[in-house]
């Protein structure tokens, strides 16, 4: 333990109410137990998981193989109001008996259940420190006004995102007692969707169903709503007959309504159809499988807005239950469905459709940050509750022993001869990257990448980074809105037509942006560089390669065919050298690595290349630093190759930038740098000045060297540092 001590092992008394609660409570659960020279494991059972109407579901409990201490039967049959008052009534008389006998360190309580409300107020009269998970959500009905009140009640709370965290601080709860970790259930989600799963979706439809053609439907009666909800389960079902496909109906939860709307599926038929198959339970195991390979799933359970976002398939979501949610693209919501049409047509839009997956509610390491913070808890301490009133502190950072983590994001650099993977923080900061060469075919590239980003992915927590995304740099025509590659040239093979964003999507379940690298870099230097409050600005990026990206009024500029800063494809010479486009004269057929590197296999299989001063080694590869090297020591040939370059890149500028307003920043390793100064490997950022009056402009100001174009509409200023913010 690391507050708790090395003799004390801390009881927790873990309590589930029904087959939703359970499925976010098992991971947790199974943590513990894995740890017993931490913990001990106490499990009380209540709720609608002793019913039979509801699947009796502590069966699947006993079936993980826990053992259960405790069955409270504490639900009054009715599914109406009072019925529910009724219940919490009879939990808050039968919990302090349990609640003595077992005298736990602390109690785990799940969620927004009026349930798990009478186990959070017998705790807190008690004395047993509360740690609630899944506070600080937004929903709808009184699920919202539960959730809230078990947050006042408890003492430590696990939240799911980032917004769920913003709104417990804004509830003036302590910074210090909030983990930010996700929901339990991705840690089994992520890892189960290439699962067997045709058994199961046999088992539970039929043999003749196929993955992406049926249809999953699970809706809960809105207690503050109950007539109208059990309206738009009526008009739910008419539009799923009329729809005609194969649908698997769960039965409603216990809430107020739930009688009458097993009426309706009775009074419809749904039970004895055809098309439907109408169950009480499904196992959680078997249920991911089924939500992740249906073609839809409808209703208005938080299942559909949370979980199924991790497999991207389609949902619909109905009426005001899940109001405030926070969702993926995969959501579809049906606010007011007044009308079997309107439902219908929902149906019509989203089936069979194939969403990005969505991570909004999770990582897939929950369990592990919630045992960390378990073995946190100080049960010296002061039980009494802390509230931090505003002002909220700016800094919402909790501390490091809570497991601290940066928003980070995963870079990926695919040049024209390396393959560069780094996990970069918010500000910018590189926090690790790994490097690789790029393989010169399609399969052996994209199993590289999939490989060096889930190694990342990996890594990053245990750097304790939050991974939030996925940005893709790679040469060549980018289409950014669907992450495809249109083309590329010969610097990067087989790299036509080529989907990144899905198939990283599918490994890593995280949003994927794909752009050209020329691109990528003018964006990085919006935000972290030289272009930052610079509204109009062309950066030129220098290597392998040359590239560029524009920005005009804040803006990426990306052209109708996505195309716009292709700079390195400007003809300057109609009979110059072939360029690895396609065309000839180009400037990145002069003045990049690549041109520069052939210029210097040239010189030395003529044997010119090698001057006083300079050797190699027999099996040592000729490149462009050969070259550059020999100019500086007297070598005629190479310099003259080096001023011709020289001679085509002021074109590239006096082509590309005609407005006084525009300034440009040069960031790379090629031909630009030498011109102005600097060596292979710095940065070089060259940025509009006014113009003088005067051709001649000097400084001597350290590691500052200053450039003048003899062009009328700008002047230009070179700047030359020493380090290289080389990922982007």
């Amino acid at each position: 333990m690391e507050k708790n001590g090395s003799n004390h092992k801390l009881r927790v008394c873990v309590a589930t109410c029904n087959r939703a609660d359970y499925s976010k409570l098992a991971p947790i659960m199974f943590g513990i137990k894995a740890e017993p020279q931490f913990f001990e494991l106490d499990v009380v059972v209540l709720g609608s998981h002793l019913i039979d109407d509801y699947g009796n579901t502590y069966r699947m409990i006993e079936q993980d193989d826990f053992d259960i201490h405790t069955r409270l039967h504490t639900i009054v049959r009715g599914e109406d109001e009072a019925a529910m008052v009724e219940s919490v009534g009879l939990a808050l008389v039968k919990l302090p008996d349990v609640l003595n006998r077992l005298k736990p360190d602390i109690m785990i309580v799940h969620g927004d259940r009026f349930d798990a409300l009478a186990l959070a107020t017998s705790a807190a009269l008690m004395n047993i420190r509360i740690l609630h998970i899944e506070g600080g959500e937004v929903s709808g009905t009184i699920d919202d006004s539960i959730r809230h009140a078990i947050t006042k009640l408890a003492h430590y709370h696990v939240c799911c995102t980032r917004s769920a965290e913003q709104h417990l601080i804004a509830m003036c709860e302590d910074h210090d007692r909030i983990l930010l970790a996700g929901c339990p259930s991705y840690d089994k989600l992520l890892s189960a969707k290439n699962k067997d799963y045709m058994s199961i979706i046999r088992m539970w439809l039929g043999e003749d169903v196929k993955p992406r053609d049926y249809i999953v439907a699970l809706q809960h009666p809105v207690t503050t709503d109950i007539k109208h909800s059990i309206k738009m389960f009526e008009l739910t079902l008419d539009a799923l007959i009329s729809f005609n496909k194969r649908t698997l109906v769960l039965f409603p939860n216990v809430d107020a309504g739930s009688k009458e709307m097993v009426r309706v599926m009775r009074k419809k038929g749904i039970e004895h159809h055809p098309n439907f198959r109408a169950v009480k339970h499904v196992p959680f195991d078997q249920f991911i499988q089924l939500v992740a390979h249906a073609g839809c799933m409808i209703g208005n359970s938080s299942c559909g807005v949370r979980e199924v976002g991790a497999f991207g398939t389609p949902v619909i979501n109905l009426g005001t239950r899940q109001t405030g949610r926070e969702t993926g693209e995969n959501v579809l919501h049906v606010r007011d469905a007044d009308t079997q049409d309107k439902i219908l047509h929902a149906l019509q839009l989203q089936f069979g459709k194939q969403y990005p997956c969505s991570k909004i509610y999770g990582d897939g390491n929950a369990v592990p940050r919630i045992l960390k913070f378990l073995k946190s808890i100080d049960l010296e301490e002061p039980l009494q509750k802390k509230f931090c009133f505003p002002p909220v502190k700016d800094n919402i950072s909790q501390d490091i022993d809570h497991i601290l983590e940066t928003q980070s994001a995963l870079a990926v650099d695919l040049g024209g001869t390396n393959l560069r993977v780094a996990i970069v923080s918010m500000k910018g900061e590189i926090v690790k990257k790994y490097t690789q060469l790029n393989p010169k075919t399609y399969e052996d590239r994209l199993e590289l990448i999939l490989k060096m980003c889930v190694e990342a992915a990996s890594e990053a927590v245990n750097l304790n980074c939050r991974i939030l995304g996925v940005g893709i740099s790679t040469g060549g025509r980018v289409n950014p809105r669907e992450g495809i590659v249109l083309h590329s040239t010969k610097l990067i093979q087989e790299w036509s037509c080529v989907d990144l964003r899905t198939p990283i999507s599918d490994v890593l379940h995280l949003p994927v942006w794909v752009d050209n690298d020329g691109n990528c870099a003018a964006l990085a230097e919006r935000k972290f560089g030289h272009g930052k409050g610079v509204e109009n600005f062309v950066t030129l990026i220098t290597g392998t390669g040359i590239g560029g990206g524009i920005i005009h009024q804040h803006e990426l500029i990306h052209g109708s065919s996505f195309c716009a800063a292709e700079l390195g494809h400007i003809v300057v010479s109609l009979d110059g050298p072939e360029c690895l486009c396609g065309s000839q004269g180009c400037i990145e057929a002069y003045a990049s690595g690549i041109a520069l590197q052939r210029e210097a296999k040239k010189l030395h299989d003529e044997d010119v290349l090698l001057v006083e001063g300079m050797s190699m080694k027999k099996e040592e590869v000729v490149s462009a630093a050969h070259l550059i090297q020999a100019a500086k020591l007297g070598n005629a040939k190479a310099d003259s190759i080096l001023r011709t370059g020289k001679t085509v890149t002021p074109q590239l500028h006096s082509s590309s930038i005609r407005v006084e307003d525009f300034c440009i920043i040069t960031n790379g390793n090629g031909m630009l740098n030498t011109s102005v100064g600097g060596d292979v490997g710095s940065l070089c950022i060259i940025y509009r000045v006014p113009s003088p009056e005067n051709e001649k402009m000097k400084s001597s100001c350290k590691n500052k060297f200053v450039l003048i174009l003899k062009k009328s509409e700008i002047s230009i200023c070179a700047y030359y540092f020493e380090k290289l913010w080389d990922i982007s």
